[in-house]
């Protein structure tokens, strides 16, 4: 009896606690935020799963914490989202390095499995327009060189879908080796059997990944090491990586994968609609973790939920240390003892409609996170010794949260004002109405999301240009 006397006392604080803050000033709230340390959005689920048991508690304060809820977690608008220029492109783009071999076309699934065992150096890989349908994971023969790569792709972008029935699509233990313009999904009724469209392991190094569009899968792209070798400079770059509904998994779902694997570049992305419906329901957009070193995190469009922002589970945009673990199988160094990542940058991304963190540093060293604008998320998050973060210049909802001897410094540092701002900011319309004041310019964040270039007294967040333009990409970033 006292116990649930407790979650019954739990349960509505909690709830006043909420609704003090949604009615006080900004100001009080950002107060009340640090003070806890826990967002808004994580003692709402907390609350949520005390009430769970007690249905007519539910029927009691349900509606005000549902009321609640919406203040902190506003529901996307109904309708596709702008994809602001990122992602996948209609037309291809130029190459990375010069065509030098033979241009190799295929017609069938059999005729590119047997393409890919047997592609010198410089082979360019041309599959034809068409559906190609394979149930067993795709394999690489031989190493292209850093002059002569090996490259897949589709002549026009859209024009190739792979259908992958198979627990990993393609096996990149290559270095060298490009795959751009195709269409990828995957097709297993039961999750657990669709978990990487790409799984870059040992020695994938330099593999590029550029223009593609990759959907329903637990972690699209997966990146890891394998007895000593790590797979090391690899880019991604305007590819859309998407789920049609939440992945019905125990396993990670993470978009982005990347543990162990040093200098990736992770650029120009579409990042959209990420949900895990089993096991501890978190799923990421991006992460970077495993003892890695290097990796940037730039003009990335990431959004977590474009619709039910407030489904069950959580969901994080970007994050350096992800989940944690600390197995030798999968640290690069002393089982991840000294970071999980180091060295790591996260610039001109935007990141919306996440029920918890925009980006998120766990156990991570030497972070920086530098012109980000988050909507409609949780903040910032810092948790964990050794964490070492600097955020400089950004433009954000929520909070810059600070846990567990996390070490955090801050400056130039701007709030997002929904109704000032911008023209329709949760709809992505990200037109200025009234921008920020402006701040110094930071040395190493030169151009903002859309590559246009700051000037020395430039706007906090990932947006510089007053109206809202895209450059076009040419070549590899």
């Amino acid at each position: 009896m006292k116990s649930w006397r407790r979650h019954v006392s739990f349960a509505i604080a909690g709830i006043l606690l909420l609704m003090l803050a949604s009615m006080a000033s900004s100001l009080g709230q950002r107060a009340l935020e640090a003070a806890s340390s826990r967002s808004p959005q994580e003692i709402i689920r907390y609350i949520q799963l005390r009430l769970e048991g007690h249905p007519w508690l539910v029927a009691l304060v349900g509606p005000t914490l549902r009321a609640v809820q919406i203040r902190y977690e506003r529901p996307p608008p109904l309708g596709a989202l702008p994809t602001l220029g990122k992602g996948q492109q209609a037309t291809s783009m130029a190459p990375a390095v010069p065509i030098k071999g033979t241009v190799v076309r295929v017609r069938t699934a059999f005729a590119l499995e047997q393409a890919l065992l047997v592609a010198e150096p410089g082979t360019h890989i041309v599959i034809e327009p068409g559906l190609y349908r394979f149930s067993r994971t795709l394999q690489l023969g031989k190493d292209g060189h850093r002059d002569m790569p090996i490259v897949v792709s589709a002549i026009r972008p859209g024009s190739v879908q792979l259908e992958f029935s198979q627990v990993s699509g393609i096996r990149v233990d290559r270095p060298h080796w490009s795959f751009e313009n195709l269409n990828i999904k995957g097709v297993c009724t039961d999750h657990d059997n669709c978990e990487h469209a790409f799984h870059v392991l040992g020695r994938g190094a330099f593999v590029v990944l550029r223009n593609n569009r990759i959907e329903d899968f637990n972690a699209h792209i997966k990146v890891n090491g394998l007895n000593g070798d790590w797979p090391d400079h690899g880019l991604v770059a305007f590819n859309s990586l998407t789920n049609a509904s939440p992945r019905q998994t125990g396993n990670p779902v993470v978009m982005l994968d990347l543990v162990g694997a040093h200098q990736w570049r992770v650029q120009d992305n579409l990042v959209v609609g990420f949900a895990k419906g089993q096991g501890n329901r978190i799923a990421y957009g991006l992460f970077m973790k495993g003892a890695s070193e290097g990796g940037r995190i730039e003009r990335n469009l990431v959004v977590c939920s474009p619709q039910q922002i407030s489904h069950p589970g959580v969901r994080v945009g970007i994050s350096f240390g992800g989940g944690g673990g600390n197995a030798e199988a999968i640290c690069r160094q002393n089982a991840c003892q000294d970071f999980q990542h180091r060295h790591g940058l996260a610039a001109n991304n935007i990141v919306a409609h996440c029920n918890d963190a925009g980006i998120d540093v766990n156990a991570s060293s030497d972070i920086v996170l530098a012109h980000n604008t988050l909507i409609n998320t949780a903040g910032f998050l810092a948790r964990g010794s050794p964490t070492q973060v600097s955020l400089r210049g950004n433009h954000f909802e929520g909070t810059i949260a600070v846990r567990d001897h996390a070490d955090v410094r801050s400056e130039l540092n701007v709030f997002l004002e929904a109704e000032q701002n911008f023209l329709r900011m949760d709809a992505l319309l990200l037109r200025w109405v009234q921008p920020p004041a402006p701040i110094p310019m930071t040395g190493f964040v030169t151009d903002d999301f859309n590559k246009a270039r700051r000037i020395f007294m430039t706007l906090p967040g990932a947006i510089e240009a007053p109206s809202w333009g895209f450059q076009a990409p040419t070549g590899r970033n």
